[in-house]
């Protein structure tokens, strides 16, 4: 069915919701805009299995990439594909407003309790809402903004230091090209900063471009380089992009040149950015790594002018402030008894008598009460657990606050999630895995929890009938055995202060 399925409101209003992931959203506006075209919706099993053998849609369209929508699988039985009127489903953001409806044409399983679905969409609703919704323009919208000639393309995914818009200054100079720039906002955090943060240090280095149009585009990134740069050039082109700047040398087949840029550095003779050969070695400065840039802004150290325009710059501490000034999660886990509770309380304790930083304890005990009440010890229910103290915490990292955490936490894929949310926050995340082995926990035993496992009384119990995966993500291990609270607290202290997350006055507070 195409974009022009029409159901009665009242089908529409008894329909089926559910609320996509993020990358899905990211790919549903796509489809609504006419970015994805030839694309009207989320694909079906037979263009799937076709794009795996060929590359190419069922009906032959070459396309570069799945774009699937995955939904309970419960949700999915209660839809009927013979029936028009009981195949639709509502799409909405996370708030829960109706974003488009999908003809929903084919269901199959993929995985326990997840079923993917395919069919057309149309939008409902305004078009959404959020920060900066006025450059979410359209493919059609744009086209009819750009001057007649040639188009140069640019995703900015990071922000514009004066290597990168030298480049495009010359690139747009040689081919007499119209600037587009295209800013990805598909994702809650992109390039390490947050969308909103990345369109505003791009408008900040616009008056060091040529004439431009900029815009923002909700592409996430896939799985791997080669994907993420042919869906790009299909984008591109569907924007109006005759030439393309990219950083890879992977071709599109969208019709689109892809140009590759050759190595800038900074003439200390005269303060031009040139080619690199250009330039004796000795009067040679390279452009900074995004390790170097993001090491000087966790340390509060000013960018340097010569690399990055002072307007960016502003916008960069502004996002991505002095780690001493940031947002942090600090993440113990480790099983029961192993003294991560009293631990994060001392830490607590420490930061406070500090006074330069808003420090709130999740304690495991606590959270099960007052935010988790209900939630039974299964897999699903712990890692919901897990995922609602992260997002808490990440919350309140977000406003520059510290959100300590202490749950077992059992599972890698929950502590994960956990610490993807706090990034996504801007914030940082550091997990201490107090590693005091299992046998030195039973004998401590405070709670006799280890006592009644033992004994066949208490099922689901970390380290005895349910596992404990191990981090291999640690940031800090502690081992408790021969190691006071007091010390380990100190351990935990020495560490922030290190990595300059805590003023190292604090050390001695």
């Amino acid at each position: 069915m195409s974009n022009g399925w029409v159901l009665p409101e009242d089908v529409l209003r008894d329909a089926p919701a559910y609320a996509p992931r993020t990358s899905e959203l990211a790919d549903l506006e796509l489809l609504l805009t006419g970015a994805y075209a030839p694309l009207t919706g989320f694909m079906t099993r037979a263009d799937l299995a076709a794009l795996s053998r060929r590359g190419r849609l069922a009906d032959g369209t070459p396309w570069p990439v799945p774009v699937t929508l995955q939904v309970p699988a419960a949700l999915a039985d209660g839809l009927a594909l013979d029936d028009p009127l009981r195949r639709a489903l509502v799409l909405t953001d996370g708030e829960g407003a109706p974003v488009a409806a999908m003809d929903v044409t084919d269901v199959w399983p993929v995985r326990d309790g997840t079923a993917g679905v395919g069919g057309a969409v149309r939008r409902l609703g305004d078009g959404g809402h959020g920060p900066f919704q006025r450059l979410r323009r359209g493919p059609d919208e744009v086209k009819a903004l750009l001057p007649p000639g040639r188009v140069l393309g640019v995703f900015a995914d990071r922000p514009l230091h004066r290597p990168q818009l030298a480049q495009i200054a010359h690139a747009a100079r040689t081919l007499g090209a119209h600037l587009l720039v295209m800013i990805p906002v598909g994702e809650e955090a992109t390039g390490g900063l947050p969308a909103e943060a990345l369109v505003r240090s791009v408008f900040a280095a616009r008056d060091r471009m040529p004439p431009a149009t900029l815009v923002a585009v909700p592409l996430v990134r896939r799985r791997d380089e080669i994907s993420d740069a042919l869906l790009r050039a299909r984008v591109a082109a569907a924007y109006g992009v005759t030439h393309l700047l990219s950083t890879t040398d992977v071709f599109s087949g969208a019709g689109l040149r892809v140009l590759v840029p050759r190595e800038l550095a900074y003439d200390n003779r005269d303060g031009q950015w040139r080619w690199r050969e250009d330039i004796p070695p000795r009067n040679r400065r390279l452009a900074l790594t995004q390790e170097e840039i993001d090491d000087l802004l966790d340390r509060g150290f000013p960018l340097p002018e010569w690399h990055t325009p002072p307007a960016v710059a502003k916008e960069l501490v502004r996002a991505r402030p002095p780690r001493r000034h940031r947002g942090l999660v600090v993440f113990f886990t480790g099983l029961s008894g192993s003294g991560k509770s009293t631990i994060a309380r001392g830490l607590a304790d420490s930061l406070r008598e500090g006074g330069d930083r808003t420090i709130t304890l999740l304690d495991g005990d606590v959270v099960r009460r007052e935010l988790s009440a209900g939630l039974t010890f299964s897999k699903a229910d712990r890692d919901l657990n897990v995922r609602r103290i992260g997002w808490v915490a990440a919350e309140i990292a977000r406003h520059r606050g510290v959100g300590i955490c202490c749950p077992i936490a059992p599972y890698a894929a929950a502590r994960a999630t956990a610490r993807e949310m706090a990034h996504a926050a801007g914030a940082g995340f550091l997990l201490v895995h107090v590693a005091t082995p299992l046998e030195v926990c039973e004998q401590r035993d405070r709670k006799g929890l280890y006592a009644r496992a033992r004994a066949g009384l208490l099922t689901g119990m970390t380290g005895i009938d349910d596992p404990y995966e191990e981090p291999a993500d640690a940031d800090l291990v502690v081992d408790t055995t021969e190691m006071t609270i007091e010390e380990a607290v100190q351990v935990v202290m020495n560490h922030l202060t290190e990595t300059g997350w805590v003023e190292p006055r604090l050390q001695s507070a």
